[in-house]
Parts: C-alpha cells; structure tokens; sequence
C-alpha cells in the first residue's frame, strides 16, 4: 500500500463530498481522508498501484484544485 498526499482547495463538506464521488471511480483507493484543519486542507490517499497523477487530472478536471506533496 501506498500513501498519497496532497495540498487541496477543498474547504467544504460539500466540496468532500464531490470529491468522494470521484474517488469511488479508483478501486485501489483502499481509504482516504481529508484535514481541513490544515492549512493546505490536505487529502491523504492509502491505495495500491495509484498514480497520483491520475488523481490530480481526475480532481482539476472537475475544477478542485490538487497537487501531490512530497514528504
């Protein structure tokens, strides 16, 4: 399993909630998360063979903003 991380304009339960239909589309996303709290509202992923690029595209592509972070 790996663990994907990214920065997110998501602010809103309204904005999860979009985003969590599109993450039902990757059947190797085993969970997922967000911390709002956090100043870069972070989305962590815990997938197996997921390329954070695809989860970028599919995520600008419905106009939220997402960018993997190196850590």
């Amino acid at each position: 399993m790996n663990v994907l991380v990214f920065k997110t304009n998501v602010t809103t339960k309204r904005k999860v909630s979009k985003v969590s239909t599109l993450l039902t589309l990757f059947p190797t996303i085993q969970q997922w998360n967000f911390d709002l709290e956090d100043c870069d509202n972070i989305l962590r992923i815990v997938a197996s063979d997921l390329s954070p690029r695809y989860v970028e595209t599919a995520l600008q592509k419905a106009g939220i903003g997402c960018e993997e972070l190196a850590y």
